[in-house]
């Protein structure tokens, strides 16, 4: 990874927006421009603060980590706080000049906040900077592209083996432990999220919470899952019958599809996110069931399993090339179940690359 370019390109941004100083503490971001991963709590327990000034860059961390970064960080300077990380860098802030200090406002709770302000005082000004890292992150170089080529490689296969076991009478929570087991054995070094798995009426519930409902031959079934791999995250969504499928499945599972592709076939760089999900949306809504897709249809994906850009009804965000987004029609009835289909794309300047592979199938095994 070419950290020290990435530096440099938020210092430029630092430089648009006015900032002469800018604090980084969100995990993700903090991962985009140092390589350091753990998955904080909250800004208060952040293990590690990036302080970044036109000219100098610091690590600040304590005692539980500072030796290993210490021997492997070579583009910003390991500062070693005597406690915890927040109070090093209140230190260093007041020795680094600059009125201008921009933070993360979505990440960084208000008691956080109240103690900046406190501390540094009133000729210092905390300006939120919120987008500033994660537009960098937006735009996949080489090597995050590689790794999420192999982060969706593990859970297409993942998924493969596991659908190819599926029986009747397995619950939903046994079914998402045996996704979690060959996400592991597979290579993962951990899950995205869940994975997910909702049948039946449950179906109709997009973000569902695992139970111990039982397959049951006929009816609606989607599994969501994705590995996480040197911190970046695959995500996938595939829907199907045990056994059979009735007429009805049968018809929802093709208009999510056409759906699907029609949205694949058209997504280029310069479309908006509003842009985009509608090549998916009106084919659902020109089948009468407009009312039945109530999300976006995609999102980014990169070290968060959400990021830049938000492709929905809403989103002005601009599709460029290098982004990697999700592409996942869905139609929902409460009582009855739902159909979403999900594959991984990569923007390009005239199309995208479909870097999911697993197999779109509306009914599988059941003996």
């Amino acid at each position: 990874m070419n950290y020290q370019a990435r530096i440099d390109a938020a210092r430029a941004l630092m430089a648009e927006r006015g900032l002469d100083v800018l604090l980084v503490s969100n995990p993700a971001n903090r991962q985009y421009l140092s390589g350091f991963t753990n998955h904080d709590p909250s800004a208060a327990g952040a293990a590690a603060w990036i302080v970044l000034t036109a000219h100098a860059g610091y690590f600040v961390t304590n005692f539980l980590y500072f030796e290993g970064v210490r021997e492997t960080m070579r583009h910003l300077e390991p500062v070693r706080a005597e406690t915890r990380p927040l109070p090093g860098v209140i230190d260093l802030l007041k020795r680094v000049p600059g009125a201008a200090i921009g933070f993360e406002g979505s990440w960084v709770n208000y008691s956080v906040y109240a103690k900046l302000v406190e501390e540094l005082g009133q000729e210092r000004q905390l300006v939120a900077a919120d987008g500033l890292i994660e537009q960098l992150r937006a735009i996949k170089d080489a090597d995050e592209l590689a790794i999420m080529r192999r982060a969706i490689a593990v859970t297409d296969r993942a998924y493969t083996h596991v659908v190819k076991q599926l029986r009747p009478g397995q619950t939903e929570k046994e079914i998402a432990w045996a996704l979690e087991r060959a996400l592991r054995d597979g290579g993962a070094d951990g899950m995205a999220f869940g994975p997910s798995v909702a049948a039946g009426a449950h179906a109709a519930v997009p973000h569902h919470l695992n139970s111990d409902y039982a397959l049951r031959i006929g009816e609606p079934v989607w599994i969501d899952m994705g590995a996480r791999i040197d911190g970046y995250c695959a995500d996938l969504t595939r829907s199907f019958c045990v056994g059979s499928a009735p007429p009805e499945y049968l018809e929802a599972y093709d208009l999510v599809l056409r759906a699907q592709q029609k949205a694949i076939a058209e997504l280029r760089a310069g479309l908006t996110g509003k842009e985009a999900d509608a090549l998916a949306r009106e084919v659902i809504k020109a089948a009468g069931r407009g009312d039945e897709f109530g999300h976006s249809l995609g999102h980014g994906v990169g070290l968060d399993i959400h990021e830049m850009p938000s492709i929905g009804q809403n989103s002005s965000d601009v599709l460029r090339a290098g982004m990697i987004v999700t592409v996942e029609p869905g139609v929902y009835r409460p009582g009855w179940g739902g159909v979403r289909i999900e594959d991984v794309v990569l923007i390009k300047p005239d199309g995208v690359d479909v870097l999911s592979a697993a197999a779109k199938q509306p009914v599988i095994g059941g003996s």
